[in-house]
């Protein structure tokens, strides 16, 4: 039975767990009243709810517990292996990306002056804008608001192609922490308001980088402010942005703003001219712009070049070249003045040209368009590129090679009537009812095609050289292959084969491909400057040299590192006296043959004309290669000019023009 009691009023509250509150209502107010339980009843209770939990644990999937607890915590180890070992260096990278960083210090590219110490080029300040996309805002309405700015201060770039660069790179990746390359050669006014607006912008970055300036262009101001046309393209070349493809060749060498040299001395001599860039250290705050440099490593910078180029004759060869161009209504062409004492180039005309400045300072689309497009093709370097046909300008070598071989002497002749009639076949001479009884000396200066087939091909029971000899002489020569000159993109030129015919063309070697290839016609090819270089070998005697145009090489404090190799490629390959045989042939070119005109000169000059036949319908190609003085020859001169017709008419007046200024104005 249950007993009740009742709690008086100073008692709050109960703190016996066997007792249950009741209510009950006296004079309007509730008071408290306690009911004591059993102790037996609770205890009851709470061994009934112990059996029932003991009863719902079953002990018998401990072990598959167990073992999902154990593959939940290797996977757990598994992961924080990966990340700290596998890519723990990648985490790493990233985690020290958002602090500290290594940024390269670039080296100042070295100047190339001509052999009088006149520089040709210099270094301007460039205006280079950057992103690095893994400091960029994370908040897309943020990061567009920063790009549509940068669009709106540059006004030459839309916010279109911002962003399509930006697509190009991962921003999660090690990649996003490169720089990020978006425009060069900004406005001063408009660098300054990106200047002071990105130091709130994280991630935009303003530098100032070196690009090149080319001296020497057309309407640019030279030495005392005289006016020139002279331009340098094809020989110097030019620097531009490096493009993704020479960011994959050249590896850690560069970054993707660095500029490379592209063309001509540029591009063959970078190395020497980049320099060495040094690193520096930083600590970046959170817009990932420099707080401070931590350690910093020197700077080397590039190497000066001096060219063996002479500014003064290149502006008055490319003058003289230019204007005899006009006069006859041509617009393509090659003028080479060479040493042949050592294969120094002096002066190289390549005619049309183009400005290299327009490159250098970012070319439009629209320019660049109108190059592509133009007919002439001035982009192209037909000194060391174009392959023509070599005309007359050939028979000094093949009547070099007769005399070594002993097919002829100095004194065989035969006897010009026109041409060679083969079966039905005729190979004519240029002057109708031929040239007479014909030497070696006679041959080479009136150009005399019939003495030439003979010593080529033969005929009747005369032997001649015949295809396989006539190719072993042109290589050593420098024919079918490059020359060596320190610039790109050199041509090999051409020699015919029996192999070469029936392989490409299916068809036998013939007496009449023999012929033609004696007097510079059929399948044979040469570039100017090869011409240029086998003229040097009977100018100097016997050797052949490479030509060249890097003369010394010099510290960016102009001290002397290095001094161009200047010995022969080949030597004595020809002997002395029929080198002189031949030297007199071209003598008497000038005396009494077809370039008499060179005559009038205050120095005694040696050379051969050319007329190339390269088509049924144009016009024919005029050469002419010679050198002077005769008797201590300080330069070789080599002239071609595409379609002008007969080497005496068009060519001869640019190497006379040229040999009378460098002889009297210029030596004096």
């Amino acid at each position: 039975m249950l007993k009740k009691y009742v709690k008086s009023k100073k008692e709050k509250k109960s703190t016996d767990p066997f007792i249950v509150k009741e209510g009950k209502v006296k004079d309007g107010q509730v008071d408290s009243v306690y009911r004591y339980g059993w102790a037996e009843e609770v205890y009851m209770n709470d061994m009934s709810e112990k059996e029932v939990i003991g009863r719902s644990f079953n002990f018998s999937k401990l072990p598959f517990i167990g073992l999902a607890l154990l593959f939940f915590v290797l996977i757990l180890y598994g992961k924080v292996a990966w990340l700290q070992i596998l890519k723990g260096d990648y985490y790493y990278t990233m985690a020290e990306g958002n602090r500290i960083r290594i940024e390269r210090i670039e080296a100042k590219r070295g100047v190339i002056y001509d052999r009088n110490f006149k520089p040709l080029v210099r270094n301007e300040a460039n205006f280079l804008l950057y992103l690095v996309p893994a400091d960029l805002p994370e908040d897309e309405k943020e990061l567009d608001g920063i790009i549509l700015k940068i669009s709106e201060i540059l006004g030459n770039i839309t916010v279109d192609e911002i962003k399509s660069e930006l697509n190009k790179v991962d921003r999660r990746s090690l990649e996003a922490y490169l720089p990020l390359f978006i425009i060069d050669n900004i406005e001063y006014e408009r660098a300054m308001k990106i200047y002071l607006e990105s130091s709130s912008w994280p991630g935009v970055i303003l530098t100032s980088k070196t690009r090149r300036e080319y001296l020497y262009v057309e309407g640019s101001e030279k030495t005392e402010n005289e006016e020139t046309s002279l331009t340098l393209s094809h020989i110097l070349g030019y620097t531009s942005k490096i493009n993704s493809q020479e960011l994959q060749e050249f590896g850690d060498e560069y970054l993707p703003i660095d500029y490379i040299g592209k063309m001509g001395i540029e591009y063959f001599w970078e190395n020497e001219l980049k320099g060495m860039g040094g690193k520096k250290q930083i600590e970046v705050d959170a817009l990932g712009k420099e707080k401070k440099i931590i350690g910093q490593e020197g700077v080397e910078d590039g190497n000066n070049l001096i060219l063996s180029l002479d500014v003064e004759q290149q502006i008055k060869l490319e003058e003289i070249f230019k204007k005899n161009l006009e006069r006859d209504n041509s617009t393509r062409g090659v003028a080479i003045v060479m040493d042949p004492r050592n294969g120094e180039i002096l002066a190289m005309v390549s005619l049309p040209s183009y400005n290299d400045n327009d490159f250098a300072s970012g070319i439009s689309q629209d320019k660049y368009a109108e190059l592509m497009n133009d007919p002439d093709n001035p982009l192209f370097n037909r000194a060391i590129s174009g392959e023509y046909p070599s005309g007359s300008t050939i028979k000094p070598v093949m009547a070099a090679a007769a005399l070594e071989e002993g097919v002829i002497s100095e004194n065989t002749s035969f006897l010009s009537v026109g041409g060679i009639r083969i079966g039905e076949w005729f190979f004519p001479d240029w002057r109708a009812g031929g040239h007479g009884r014909t030497n070696v000396r006679k041959a080479i200066a009136d150009s005399v095609n019939t003495f030439f087939y003979y010593i080529g091909g033969g005929n009747d029971d005369f032997q001649g050289l015949g295809v396989d000899r006539i190719v072993e002489y042109g290589k050593l020569f420098g024919l079918s292959s490059q020359t060596g000159v320190d610039l790109a993109g050199e041509a090999s030129g051409f020699l015919p084969t029996r192999e070469w015919k029936e392989e490409v063309k299916g068809e036998k070697w013939y007496i009449g491909d023999t012929y033609h290839l004696a007097i510079g016609q059929g399948d044979l090819l040469v570039t100017p400057l090869q011409v240029a270089a086998y003229t040097s070998v009977f100018a100097n005697g016997g050797k052949l040299y490479r030509p060249h145009f890097v003369k010394e090489i010099l510290s960016s404090n102009d001290e002397l590192i290095s001094e161009i190799n200047e010995d022969p490629i080949r030597k004595d390959f020809i002997s002395s006296y029929n080198i002189h045989v031949v030297r007199e042939g071209m003598r008497q070119t000038v005396t009494s043959g077809s370039a008499r005109r060179l005559s009038s000169l205050p120095v005694e000059v040696a050379g051969k004309t050319g007329t190339a036949q390269w088509s049924t319908k144009e016009n024919t190609h005029a050469w002419f290669t010679g050198f002077a003085p005769y008797e201590n020859p300080e330069v070789v001169i080599t002239v071609l000019i595409e379609k002008g017709g007969e080497g005496s008419d068009t060519a001869v007046p640019v190497a006379q023009e040229f040999l009378e200024w460098y002889f009297g104005e210029y030596k004096k």
